[in-house]
């Protein structure tokens, strides 16, 4: 007798393909779709975990785009609180798929948010990103200016774009309810009210989700057909839901509803490869030993097995000029700076826990 499973490849089987390995040494987990080199031109967005893969990217001395870049002469330190440097544009963290599709939207003059200047204590901040002003501006007039200049810069960084790499972080948004505007937070977490009658909690579908991205990338290939997508899942779990359910179950909820979006669109187009991040952190093999004691936080070691995976894959060699280097105490500074200057609008959830 024969069976359709007698010359399927080692990583076919569990007991071949995973058990005795662990995220250093497994086979075939990723293989590209597309070649990808230090010459491509990338642009970065998507929750808080894409802040390390464009971290890693620029460390290896890809072309990674950044349209908006901080002023001259502005420390680091200073320049990731004003959201310079993070990602390809000066929009801070994009942790839905809708929040992504409507920004695309609004660069290319098809949308406008609604009450999208929020207050606290006098100041104005830009409800669409309100943290990349941490003290506000002085009126809502300058929010609409800077909003302005962003968006040209969005706008740049679609056209100019040869690879969109986008980290799905969460299916849990707040919305204002009569105009469907998405926002990163909820209004009252860094500023504006919250108010019920206006605005909603929404847990997209993976329908909505499928639908939204499948948008985006009409959207981008109209301004540019040649651009690709690589799609990845954050491994970091939610801080807090206001789904009605435990955080675990909406963790695992939310992601494997993103998860299996990325793999449908991953199937379905050429245009778009799927990168495992999230597998490789929170799979079995991992034995969650990339995670930090808070359970959450995701450790510097798991990063770096993760990037040099990618890296990997497309020919990179892991021992890269800039990048991270063995001797103890440059590795331990880098650890230390993967673990502070990761910016996450969500963890200010965790002030409400009682």
């Amino acid at each position: 007798m024969k069976s359709p499973y007698d010359s399927l490849p080692q990583e076919a089987y569990w007991r071949t393909g995973v058990v005795g390995k662990t995220a250093q040494t497994i086979q075939g987990l990723y293989r590209k779709k597309f070649p990808i080199t230090r010459a491509t031109r990338i642009a970065t967005a998507g929750s808080c975990f894409a802040q390390h893969i464009g971290r890693h990217l620029r460390a290896a001395n890809f072309s990674v785009i950044d349209t908006e870049p901080a002023p001259p002469g502005l420390a680091t330190e200073i320049a990731a609180k004003f959201g310079y440097g993070m990602y390809s544009a000066r929009y801070s963290n994009i942790y839905t798929a809708r929040q992504l599709l409507q920004i695309a939207q609004e660069a290319s003059g098809t949308f406008s948010p609604a009450d999208a200047a929020w207050r606290r204590d006098g100041r104005y901040f830009d409800a669409l990103r309100p943290a990349v002003e941490p003290n506000g501006l002085s009126t809502a007039d300058s929010v609409r200016e800077h909003r302005a200049h962003h968006l040209r810069q969005v706008l740049s960084v679609i056209r100019s774009a040869e690879l969109f790499v986008f980290t799905l972080g969460l299916t849990e948004a707040w919305t204002h309810a009569p105009s469907g505007t998405v926002y990163p937070t909820a209004p009252g977490t860094i500023a504006g009210n919250y108010d019920p009658a206006v605005h909603r909690f929404h847990n997209f579908t993976f329908q909505e989700i499928y639908s939204d991205l499948s948008a985006f990338f009409e959207l981008a290939k109209a301004q540019n057909p040649d651009m690709r997508f690589l799609l990845t899942v954050s491994p970091v779990p939610l801080t807090a839901t206001a789904s009605g359910e435990h955080v675990l179950s909406a963790t695992t909820y939310s992601k494997s509803v993103l998860r299996a979006v990325a793999g449908q669109l991953h199937h379905e187009r050429q245009d778009v490869d799927y990168f495992p991040s999230y597998e490789i952190i929170t799979g079995s093999l991992s034995r969650a030993e990339y995670f930090e004691s808070n359970l959450r936080s995701v450790r510097p070691e798991g990063v770096e097995v993760v990037m040099r995976t990618f890296f990997s894959e497309h020919g990179i060699s892991s021992d890269l000029p800039n990048g991270p280097s063995d001797s103890k105490e440059s590795s331990d500074t880098s650890k230390e700076k993967s673990r502070e200057d990761v910016i996450c609008e969500d963890i200010l959830l965790d002030a409400f826990a009682r």
